[in-house]
């Protein structure tokens, strides 16, 4: 199965099992808009927790907000957000699409990545063993030309967006022969600049409405909020604001299913720290947010970091925590040093001064920040793609399997009575109405105990549990293991230890 194939697979059992559905749909859908199901709210939601208890409960420095989405129109002028929040646009005059310009860019610079890495795979299996990875990049020719290639248009479009050359922009798409995915030509229009935010009215009648903003990120309600946080909490450098909350992008080219959206979800965290020890924390939160993510179990050779060469105007260093999603490698979350720009800002527009009096130093100063921002879309993206597995077991049945982390997992257990007779149904009831306090569970007793078995894989239940008629005589039951299918009699007064030990958030916290 190609990755593309794989793809789409995923984005249809989204749907078929309750994940996720196109917004709007009965209407023929919403452009880049998507609702979450029964199933994809409880993944949603739990990766959340997750999130949460890590940054918030685990650290004593580090509290939560959740500011509103509609503010004052002059914070996103303090930004720079209404002035420079704009992404390259480009036309093919053939078949009137509109692209971005530098993710045309981007992608033509991952197939030359993909083209070297494929030349490694020849190289490995024609030498086996005895291959060496590191001289075979250094030295198979064409490795080096396509790298040569893909660091020089890098370094090109990198140079023109940071000095907005928009001409220059245009020219390498040109030079590097990119053509429109649907039309196949090369008839591009001039580079423009388009502003993504988007914008409404406040006002009880329209001549008294003033134009607001639908805010393009959650980080600027953090910021405005710097000296409540700190004053009512009595915090002391260096300590942190975190928040989970929507945003809003009018994206030109939204795609890749919930990778790119227009409505969004970000976990954002704010560490304010003293200026000249904004590096040394940068380093801290990045081997701190990518233990975070392994602690996952997904497999390390799924990340990778990425350190900007091309820094925000108000950044001294960034980098990103990149997925291995199937389309690629692509960003996951970002960590920045934004200095002191926000604060200083918003003291400059508002008046108000953003300083902290630090007792240790005995001075005052407007604090650095270092930045951490996820994407909560994305997060729930790379789990769910890395968990999705088809099979073909030893009897010669296929199956469909969703292998989530169990303490993510939307349903933990279902409770599975073998026949709808004998009292069976009624027992397992009861065991359903005492476990589900504690986690949550679903209750299935149509079909046969194979098609449901098949059906609680699909959407990644951990735990199966069978009552039969054995479980009247003697108080146990079958508890089935999803991803080994192995079967396993236990009582039923275990049965709440051993599900809560398996599905606890704990012990993965513990690892980070």
């Amino acid at each position: 199965m190609t990755q593309e194939e794989l793809f789409k697979s995923l984005i249809a059992h989204a749907k078929e099992y309750g994940f996720i559905f196109q917004s709007s749909e009965v209407y023929d859908g919403l452009s880049a808009v998507y609702d979450y199901g029964q199933l994809g709210v409880e993944l949603k939601n739990n990766i959340k927790k997750y999130w949460w208890d890590a940054m918030v409960r685990l650290n004593e420095n580090i509290v939560g907000i959740d500011s509103a989405i509609f503010m004052h129109p002059k914070i996103w002028e303090a930004s720079g957000h209404v002035g420079a929040f704009n992404d390259p646009l480009i036309d093919n005059k053939d078949s009137k699409k509109r692209y971005r310009a530098d993710v045309l860019l981007e992608d033509y610079i991952a197939k030359l990545e993909e083209k070297i890495e494929k030349e490694v795979e020849k190289g490995k299996k024609k030498f086996g063993e005895t291959f060496d990875e590191a001289q075979f990049r250094a030295t198979n020719p064409n490795v080096l030309r396509n790298r040569v290639k893909a660091d020089e248009v890098t370094a090109k479009m990198n140079e023109s967006l940071n000095s907005g050359d928009l001409e220059a922009v245009r020219q390498l798409i040109i030079d590097c022969e990119i053509a429109c995915p649907v039309s196949g030509s090369r008839n591009w229009t001039e580079v423009r600049q388009f502003n993504l935010m988007f914008s409404t009215q406040m006002g009880s009648v329209s001549e008294d409405a003033g134009t607001i903003y639908l805010r393009p990120e959650t980080a600027q309600g953090i910021f405005v909020n710097f000296l409540n946080v700190q004053k009512t909490g009595r915090m002391k450098i260096p300590f942190g604001i975190a928040q989970i909350g929507k945003a809003f992008r009018n994206e030109i080219v939204a795609r890749q299913f919930i990778f790119r959206m227009r409505e969004f979800e970000q976990m954002e965290m704010q560490f304010f720290v003293r200026p000249g020890e904004e590096i040394s924390w940068f380093e801290k939160w990045k081997e701190a947010r990518l233990k975070w993510h392994l602690a996952l179990g997904l497999g390390e050779s799924k990340y990778r970091f990425h350190n900007h060469e091309k820094l925000a105007h108000y950044a001294n260093a960034a980098a990103d925590i990149e997925f291995d999603f199937p389309f690629g490698f692509k960003e996951l979350e970002g960590i920045h040093s934004r200095t002191d720009f926000d604060l200083s800002q918003h003291q400059k527009f508002s008046g108000k001064k953003m300083q902290y009096f630090d007792p240790e130093t005995n001075e005052n100063y407007v604090p650095y920040v270092v930045e951490t921002s996820i994407g909560l879309d994305r997060t729930f993206l790379a789990i769910y793609s890395s968990s999705y597995c088809e099979e073909k077991l030893e009897n010669g049945e296929d199956r469909v399997v969703l292998r989530l982390p169990a303490f993510l997992a939307p349903v933990k257990l279902a409770v599975l009575p073998l026949v709808k007779k004998d009292g069976l149904p009624e027992f397992a009831r009861k065991i359903m109405d005492d476990l589900k306090y504690d986690v949550n569970c679903q209750y299935d007793e149509k079909d046969s105990i194979g098609k449901r078995y098949r059906r609680q894989d699909a959407i990644g239940t951990p735990f199966c549990i069978t009552i039969d008629h054995q479980s009247l005589t003697d108080n146990t039951v079958t508890i089935r293991y999803r991803d080994s299918m192995e079967q396993e009699r236990v009582p039923v007064d275990n049965l709440r230890k051993i599900i809560e030990e398996k599905v606890s958030m704990r012990k993965v916290l513990e690892q980070i």
